[in-house]
């Protein structure tokens, strides 16, 4: 945070832009005496602006870099623990549900690209997918960026936000409780949990999964519905068919929960990556053409002063 509210303020010293600052390089003629020394040291003052930006930029890639490195791992292994679920109940996007709640996972700072605004978009194209006179659709949020943005025409449909999930590093048993907590605070056909799946630094897809309710997967057995391979096990002790798709849809949303919210923040890393090495490659190509308009006027300056005592000595001597 401390970093990039100091990009923000050296950010706003640079408001002006370069065009503005050529023209503000007045020509020694129509201008007073000291008009061109006032124009370098405003280059200089914003080659320094530039250089801090630059050594803020690189540090913040840096850090993203070292927590990419810390999460990637625990993200690749989070894997084997949902897709045996998936198998087992599937993922069915098209079921027709009236209640849907969409979980929107977010990070609680910027900085980072788009990768929020897309978890943003698909989220409204679900709730507007799933929404109609005999359906309701919720969200659930985590993340500050995403609450920010829904907020502002969506806050009635807003049924729980939760920010600071990556202020410490999250394990499955922290997750387990969050989804817990989610599940007995909404009422739910399908959840429906939006995430950026990480592929590299430079690459990350948004994913949708889908987690139906026990019910729901019932009634689509019955109708013939594709649900993953259940139906070819057979169930064995005092335990029915309800309970346990119920134990199983539990934990398969919070298996999908901890490796949605870990595969995120691989891609909010790898986003920041990539946008401050951006940054710093700009601010190198605003530094080098400073540096070239600084020595331009320092010359041209020179120049001048050197014609001034010519033509003075010239003056005396004739």
């Amino acid at each position: 945070m401390a970093m990039a509210a100091a990009l923000r303020r050296e950010g706003r010293r640079l408001a002006q832009p370069i065009n503005a600052l050529q023209s503000s390089l007045i020509s020694q003629d129509q201008a007073p005496h000291g008009a061109r020394s006032i124009s370098t040291q405003v280059v200089r003052n914003r080659m320094k602006s530039v250089k801090n930006i630059q050594k803020i930029t690189k540090a913040m890639k840096m850090v993203a870099a070292s927590k990419l490195r810390a999460v990637q791992t625990r993200a690749e292994n989070s894997r084997g623990l949902w897709q045996p679920f998936t198998a087992l109940l599937g993922d069915n996007p098209s079921a027709d549900v009236k209640k849907s709640v969409v979980v929107t996972i977010s990070s609680d700072k910027g900085l980072c690209g788009g990768i929020n605004s897309t978890s943003v978009k698909i989220s409204r194209v679900l709730h507007k997918l799933n929404s109609g006179p005999d359906k309701e659709t919720k969200y659930v949020i985590l993340g500050e960026k995403a609450k920010a943005q829904l907020v502002r025409d969506s806050k009635k449909n807003i049924e729980l936000s939760l920010t600071e999930l990556q202020k410490h590093p999250l394990n499955y048993t922290q997750v387990s409780v969050l989804a817990d907590d989610i599940l007995k605070n909404v009422e739910y056909d399908a959840l429906r949990i939006v995430f950026n799946k990480f592929h590299s630094i430079v690459s990350f897809l948004p994913t949708v999964s889908t987690i139906l309710s026990p019910e729901v997967i019932e009634r689509e057995a019955e109708s013939g519905g594709k649900l993953g391979e259940l139906d070819s096990y057979e169930i064995e002790g005092g335990e029915t068919k309800s309970e346990i798709l119920q134990n199983l849809a539990e934990f398969q949303f919070s298996c999908v929960m901890y490796n949605a919210v870990l595969e995120n923040a691989c891609s909010e890393q790898g986003a920041r990556m990539s946008a401050m090495d951006s940054s710093s490659r700009n601010a190198g190509e605003m530094l080098d053409r400073l540096t070239l308009t600084y020595n331009r006027t320092r010359q041209a300056s020179i120049t001048t002063e050197l014609i001034e005592i010519i033509s003075g000595a010239s003056a005396l001597s004739g």
